[in-house]
């Protein structure tokens, strides 16, 4: 999923075939082909870009909107309109800030949603449930949570005992949903009954929430 406005996938009919294009089993992965696929696809974490904020202010005014107030301005300074200049320059400086003040409060909401991603988690290897860092996850890993865990990745449900998960944060759903066999649930969700467990569909920056 490239963008969070796309409509994420929700269900799965076919488990079987996804279960095969994951290469998963029903024993978990052997740890070896989950360390290979580690190093291939990297951690199941959202990389860290850091723009300064003079870089992100300057960037309100570049690309084509911003290029065609600026050339307006520049129309009036040689034909001497001063009026039409200053206000021309006050509406492109109030754009930038409105913009870069709204894209600060988004980045601290992202940030704030990024610290709820689960730390650990439980996953099925080579026949053996363990407790590890969730950033350790890769796509086909076998999970499994209880009420109160977070989701540490985008997971395919195999089997659920009265599972209901909040999704609020990212489909913007006021109450938990129901899932049921063949359902995703997303990375950064919150089980609020139940228990669950599945298959690792996607990862970091793959995961809706990555998204």
């Amino acid at each position: 999923m490239s963008k969070l406005a796309s409509k994420p996938i929700t269900h799965i009919d076919d488990i079987d075939a996804e279960l095969e294009r994951l290469g998963a089993s029903a024993t978990g992965l052997v740890q070896d082909e989950a360390v290979k696929r580690q190093q291939q696809l990297g951690p199941n974490a959202l990389e860290e870009v850091s723009v300064s904020a003079w870089r992100r202010f300057a960037h309100f005014f570049w690309g084509p909107i911003p290029w065609m107030i600026e050339l307006a301005a520049i129309l009036s300074l040689v034909v001497g309109s001063y009026v039409d200049l200053g206000i021309i320059l006050v509406l492109l400086l109030t754009n930038a800030v409105v913009g870069f003040w709204e894209e600060s409060h988004a980045d601290k909401t992202v940030a704030a949603l990024k610290n709820t991603l689960a730390p650990i988690a439980q996953v099925r290897r080579s026949g053996v449930w363990q407790r590890i860092p969730a950033r350790d996850l890769v796509p086909g890993d076998n999970v499994r949570f209880h009420l109160g865990n977070i989701v540490p990745a985008d997971v395919l449900l195999l089997t659920v005992e009265g599972v209901s998960i909040d999704q609020s944060a990212l489909t913007g759903e006021s109450l938990p949903v129901t899932k049921e066999v063949g359902d995703i649930a997303f990375a950064g969700s919150v089980v609020k009954h139940g228990d669950a467990e599945g298959v690792v569909t996607a990862i970091g920056a793959g995961t809706f929430f990555g998204a």
